[in-house]
């Protein structure tokens, strides 16, 4: 069984840095994409940062040049370096990652509060 556990959300003020992590366990054999989603109140999930096959990254245009998103493969964990933080991104924040055990899965984050508030 796959799961996946978040840390590193908190309160920060504005102009502020914080550090997220999503650590994977489980039986796996090879991860093949993973990414940080955010969902502010009465607003749609949206994708924010992804990484592909360890080296394709992408970003959202409202984050980018303040976000970095990285991958620890030896410790299969996924963690996005959030500076420059705005009030804007004050939103529940989701890892989801995709590969394989024995068969392809995908998993969910429990989810990790960040608000970005003087």
């Amino acid at each position: 069984q796959v799961q996946l556990v978040e840390s590193g959300g908190g309160l920060v003020q504005p102009g502020g840095s914080l550090r997220l992590s999503c650590a994977v366990s489980g039986a796996i054999a090879s991860i093949h994409a993973m990414a940080w989603y955010r969902q502010a109140p009465g607003n749609q999930r949206e994708l924010v940062a992804s990484i592909v096959n360890g080296a394709d990254t992408k970003y959202a245009d409202s984050v980018k040049g303040r976000f970095t998103i990285s991958r620890d493969n030896a410790v299969n964990t996924l963690y996005q370096q959030m500076n420059s933080l705005e009030p804007e991104d004050t939103a529940v924040y989701y890892c989801k990652v995709q590969g394989w055990t024995h068969r392809w899965f995908e998993r969910w984050g429990q989810g990790t509060l960040v608000t970005v508030s003087s």
